[in-house]
Order: C-alpha cells, then sequence, then structure tokens
C-alpha cells in the first residue's frame, strides 16, 4: 500500500498514510485496508526515542507515524472501517502489536480488536473495526515492550478519550452541563448520586418528595444533623398522626405537665403526680471490710454480711438542701455475728447505732435520710431480728 502527504493541497504518495484524513478510503471485514508492519531500531524521528525499547514500530516503512482511522457510525452490521496491520515480517517476532487507552499499556483496548496467528510468521495480523464508538485516541503499542510505537486518532470518534476515561457524547440533541454552568437538568436520571460527600443517597423520587411543602426551618432540619438513627428506627414515625404541639411534649423544657402513656414531666409547681406505683431495682451491695453505698445508684441497698465491716463509706448524695433517702437491708450470713460501724455522719434516737441482730441469717432494715448533702444522716430501725 503506498504512503501519501499534502504537499500544497495535493496529494503525492510517498510518505503519509492512505489511512489518514486526507487519502482515507473504506477498508470492509472481507477487504480491510492492511498496513504492512515491520521493526527495526529507534532513530531520533520516534516521539519515544530513549524511552522504553529501543525497538520501532515501522508502518508501510514509516518510523512510528500518528495515524488517523476512519469510521464514522454503526448502522449496520459491517459499516465500520476495518484496518489489518500485517505483522507477517520476521522483524515482528516478539512484538504482539494491541491498541491501549494510554501510551504506557495501563489499559488495553480490545473492542473490535480481532489477532490472528504468531507475529513474524507468515499470516499474522492485528485487525481493528474503527466507528463511531471507538475512543477518540488510541495507542498501537507492543504488548511485551514499551513504546515502540504512537497513536492513532479517530476524528469522527462519540467517545473521548481523557486520560484513559472514556466519556460518550449524547446520542440525541442536547446541551451538555459542565461544573461551572446554571443550567437546569431535567428529567434526568442520576444513578446513586452523592450529595456533597461521599455517601450515596439511596432515597426514591418519591421519598425525596416528601419534603415537597416542608415549612421547618433550616435550624429544625438541622437537628436532625448527626441523628444516626437506622432506616428501621426512622420508619417507626411511619403513620405517626401526632401534631406539632403534641410531638413538642418530647421538648420537657417548656413543658408544664404530664399525660398517661405520654413523655413524664412536672407540673408548673414542680410537682410530678403517680397514678400507679413506680418500680425499681434493688442495689446489691457487696461484703467487704470496707464497704462503698453509691446513693446516686438506687434508693433500696441489700447486703449479706460475709465481714464486719470497718469503713462504711456513702457516697454521692443530692447536692444543697436537695433530698437523699434510702433503705438498707443487712443479712447475717451463716455464721452470724457480722457488725458494721456506721459513718459518723449518721444521727441515731439517742445518739447509740442499733446493734444488729447476731443470728445466722438474721435481717435487719434500716431507714436513713440526708438534706444537707450528706453533712448529717437521719438513721431509723425499722425493724431488727426480722428473719
Amino acid at each position: 500500500m503506498a504512503l501519501t502527504k499534502v504537499s500544497k493541497g495535493l496529494i503525492s504518495t510517498d510518505t503519509v498514510f492512505e489511512v489518514d484524513a486526507v487519502g482515507g478510503k473504506y477498508g470492509s471485514s472481507s477487504a480491510p485496508i492492511t498496513i504492512a508492519v515491520t521493526v527495526g531500531t529507534k532513530t531520533a524521528a520516534h516521539p519515544y526515542n530513549g524511552d522504553g525499547s529501543s525497538s520501532a514500530y515501522f508502518l508501510d516503512g514509516l518510523e512510528a507515524p500518528a495515524i488517523y482511522l476512519n469510521g464514522a457510525d454503526n448502522v449496520t452490521s459491517d459499516s465500520g472501517y476495518y484496518y489489518k496491520f500485517d505483522q507477517s515480517d520476521s522483524t515482528n517476532s516478539t512484538h504482539p502489536l494491541r491498541f491501549y487507552l494510554d501510551a504506557d499499556k495501563t489499559t488495553a483496548y480490545t473492542t473490535g480488536v480481532t489477532t490472528s496467528g504468531t507475529p513474524g510468521s507468515s499470516g499474522a495480523y492485528t485487525q481493528i473495526d474503527v466507528d463511531e464508538d471507538t475512543p477518540s485516541i488510541l495507542y498501537y503499542q507492543c504488548s511485551s515492550h514499551s513504546y515502540m510505537g504512537n497513536y492513532a486518532l479517530v476524528p469522527a470518534s462519540n467517545v473521548i478519550n481523557h486520560a484513559e476515561a472514556l466519556i460518550s457524547m449524547p446520542t440525541a440533541t442536547t446541551t451538555l452541563v459542565g461544573t461551572g454552568t446554571t443550567d437546569t437538568l431535567t428529567n434526568k436520571t442520576l444513578t446513586s448520586p452523592k450529595i456533597n460527600e461521599d455517601v450515596a443517597v439511596t432515597s426514591t423520587a418519591t421519598e425525596i418528595n416528601i419534603l415537597d411543602g416542608v415549612t421547618a426551618s433550616t435550624a429544625e432540619l438541622n437537628i436532625l444533623d448527626g441523628v444516626t438513627s437506622t432506616a428501621t428506627e426512622l420508619n417507626i414515625l411511619d403513620g405517626v398522626t401526632a401534631t406539632t404541639t403534641e410531638i413538642n411534649y418530647l421538648d420537657i423544657t417548656t413543658l408544664g405537665a404530664s399525660e398517661a402513656s405520654k413523655v413524664l414531666t412536672a407540673n408548673a409547681s414542680g410537682i410530678v403526680t403517680f397514678n400507679k406505683a413506680i418500680t425499681e431495682e434493688t442495689v446489691a451491695l457487696t461484703s467487704g471490710a470496707s464497704v462503698t453505698l453509691d446513693i446516686s445508684q438506687g434508693s433500696v441497698f441489700t447486703i449479706t454480711l460475709a465481714h464486719n465491716i470497718g469503713t462504711f463509706t456513702w457516697s454521692n448524695p443530692a447536692s444543697g438542701t436537695d433530698v437523699s433517702a434510702f433503705v438498707l437491708k443487712v443479712t447475717q450470713d451463716g455464721t452470724g455475728n457480722r457488725t458494721i460501724s456506721f459513718p459518723a455522719a449518721v444521727d441515731w434516737a439517742g445518739g447509740t447505732a442499733p446493734t444488729l441482730s447476731t443470728g445466722a441469717n438474721d435481717v435487719d432494715v434500716f431507714v436513713f435520710f440526708t438534706v444537707n448533702a450528706g453533712t448529717t444522716y437521719y438513721g431509723f430501725t425499722a425493724g431488727l431480728d426480722m428473719s
């Protein structure tokens, strides 16, 4: 096949491919445009001279030219332009010609590409079917050695090859919307969109449309910022018929009443009313020579004595003049005769602490309260030897 070049608007036949834009012609699958490939030593005329392999592809005798591949539509099954890179010459041995999206061969391009035989042997070739869906720029390179070839442009391509990212042009009349424009997208489907962060939006249009007509202020909506509820937990709200006023019962700092089965609050006078019993857990203390009773943990404490308690510390009473009160149930173990040294802050009737029952498994019950942050506890014997 002859080579052609452009000179003063005329086409001669000595240096540039017939497959270029100027001298291009159609090749079918049964009669492709054939390009003879040979391999020789790189020269300064090679765009990658000094990089990669010291060998170069020569196409129809020209060292690694940049070429044009025509092909403008894919309307029929055989409307592409076919180019056959003939590697029958023995110099092609170990140099399979392949196509890539980049010169360094990070991403191979194989669509419409067929190969046959072993390079350097009779009948060996690589063929490519070029149409409008072929990327705008391809690189022909050796699959075994680097930077032997050059690039091929596809001027009629609808697919832009930008740094190995393939960008397909629209198939209908439309306007491309850029990141720096203010165009409006209408009736467009966004697949796995992400809003200002690396989290894909999975809501349906119906679910998002629930926000249509929402009158909440930005501040009110921002209350949701940081919510960690799951979809299942949030779906508990599905079907809620409460009014704004009723939901605001959750705002306990602004209410002054309590309602059955609703949030418990105090009335305007600070009084909480219970119409039913109050249930709470007892707090079991562990016996030892030194024991701490944390008043903030409950109001009924139990202990089974297995030691004589020499240090009995009571912590975290209410502050100021608020009251802390609790009941203490003391049980002797199977040995009995265990004793307790109550805190010095306890004021007993008559100024004398009661003597514990001494029998094995005996039970004594005491009641204490303080109204001055634990400076003084008033102690009462509710019952002795109640086993």
